[in-house]
């Protein structure tokens, strides 16, 4: 948007129309570069987020009944279209979240892998089948759809993530409403109407904004049946109980604070280029960034001299030029508060190697950036170790062995992502076995699974049974429905078995 454009107004999609809200109270979209507001989030009233599930649930049964090839017909057709425009998606990103040009086509490229790894729905649906699992007696099992499915999006991957669930969700026959980050939600009104362009039928997938207020009346709505949300740990603690205790099947992702642990071995060159990416890349806005460095022995001094250097020589700017390496953080109140939590490492006595406070882009004096920031000899027991900061500060502690090591990371609340560098097969096997956390990396800073295995943090990162995308995933969109059956002849039928059945 231009200077003194009027920002506009977003629309709800029910039942495949593109509807303005009744509500009054609304929520700006920013961009972050500038500073400026591009859009109106409506919070929208709890009769708008019933009509949105209704026209879901009316949808249903004839979805549910279409053939599964012509639902992956659908997806084949929508991953292209998501190809053709990934430059634009990447860019509609870019201009409401921040984040470089660059990582943004990566993250579209990434949530196209699911639409990927959806297109094969028709073999992913296959039940099982037994012969003779006794006397005349056949067994197949099934999978089935739930019927209306929530997903509640983050703003740190507006494209990537509802990726994650929509191809799966109506893949597998069930019906959706979506609700996006109201600080991200343009990216997600382009991808439906980019679903909408490759056949998926009015009501199937619908989008409603709001903030809390909308996902609590989704979350209790009557004819939800699974729902599906990333957010902080206490925002998925939250919804996660509410969910549960509604008796709807849930997934929820979580907060993180990943550690990267550097042995004496590690080749510091790679080691050193992997962290400044993985802690650094999309302002640590990543619930797989790198937040932490374990440096073990002696790798310290030469470790921090490096990490210092590289840091300090990263260029901040808007997210549309290539040029930049950084970008701005989501928001002003964002920016501030991780300059709050760089004040409190500060105060608590943690070494304040890089300061990226202050940071003033030339020509974008009021978007919303901050520095590369690093401290060392940080402790366990700072609110800079325990909180996490979201943002693009990484704290270094140092170990004496690889125990100690291996101890801390264990010892957190939270288990989403971390990495070991070195060169050791010994270390790396006892690590990958023994760390208490759900995505491991050997020598690879954000070890995020491809598409067909399941996004799988650990402890506070994941409330639910059943992780994203992969297998899981078509397990969570899914009910198993299990047919035993025989077909005897006449007089093979006797009176009553009072007896337990068994399989002789």
């Amino acid at each position: 948007m231009t200077a003194g454009t009027t920002p506009v107004r977003l629309k709800n999609l029910i039942a495949g129309r593109w509807t303005d809200s009744v509500a009054e109270t609304t929520t700006p979209v920013f961009n972050p570069a500038h500073g400026t507001v591009q859009a109106e989030v409506p919070w929208s009233e709890p009769e708008e987020v019933d009509a949105a599930v209704r026209a879901a649930a009316e949808a249903y049964p004839a979805w549910r009944e279409t053939p599964v090839a012509a639902r992956a017909r659908v997806l084949f057709a929508y991953r292209e279209l998501v190809g053709r425009h990934a430059k634009e998606l990447a860019e509609i990103v870019t201009s409401e979240h921040g984040k470089i040009i660059t990582d943004a086509m990566g993250s579209v490229i990434r949530g196209q892998e699911i639409i990927d790894f959806a297109c094969g729905i028709p073999t992913l649906l296959q039940g099982d089948s037994s012969e003779l699992t006794g006397p005349g007696i056949d067994c197949v099992s099934h999978r089935q759809p739930l019927g209306v499915c929530v997903g509640i999006t983050p703003f740190n991957f507006p494209a990537m993530v509802p990726m994650w669930m929509i191809p799966l969700a109506i893949g597998c026959g069930n019906t959706f409403v979506l609700k996006p980050s109201e600080k991200t939600p343009r990216t997600s009104e382009r991808m439906l109407e980019l679903l909408a362009e490759a056949g998926c039928p009015d009501g199937v997938v619908n989008l409603v904004h709001g903030g809390k207020e909308t996902v609590e009346a989704l979350v209790r709505h009557p004819q939800v049946r699974a729902v599906s949300s990333v957010g902080s740990t206490a925002a998925a603690l939250a919804t996660y109980r509410l969910a549960a205790n509604e008796g709807k099947r849930v997934q929820a992702l979580g907060g993180a604070k990943n550690h990267l642990v550097v042995m004496p071995d590690a080749d510091l060159d790679m080691t050193v280029d992997s962290i400044i990416g993985a802690a650094y890349g999309s302002a640590g806005e990543r619930c797989m960034a790198i937040s932490v460095v374990v440096a073990v022995g002696d790798v310290a001094e030469p470790i921090r001299e490096r990490l210092a250097a590289a840091a300090g020589a990263l260029r901040t700017g808007p997210g549309m030029d290539p040029a930049n390496d950084m970008g701005p953080l989501i928001t002003a109140e964002h920016r501030d508060r991780v300059a709050s939590f760089v004040d409190q490492g500060v105060s608590g006595g943690a070494d304040l190697v890089v300061d990226g406070r202050g940071l003033v882009v030339p020509g974008h004096e009021d978007g919303f950036f901050l520095g590369p920031t690093l401290f060392d000899h940080v402790k366990p027991d700072m609110t800079i170790y325990t909180e996490e900061i979201f943002g693009p500060v990484l704290c270094m502690v140092r170990v004496p062995d690889f125990e100690s090591a291996l101890a801390l990371v264990n010892a957190g609340k939270v288990g989403n992502g971390t990495a070991l560098f070195t060169r050791s097969g010994h270390f790396a096997r006892e690590y990958e076995r023994r760390v208490e956390v759900g995505m491991v990396g050997i020598n690879v800073p954000i070890p995020v699974p491809m598409a067909y295995y399941p996004f799988s943090g650990w402890k506070g990162s994941f409330f639910g049974d059943l992780h994203v995308h992969g297998r899981d995933g078509v397990a969570f969109y899914t009910e198993t429905k299990v047919v035993t059956k025989r077909w005897p002849r006449p007089e093979e039928v006797k009176g009553p078995d009072f007896s337990f059945p068994q399989s002789t």
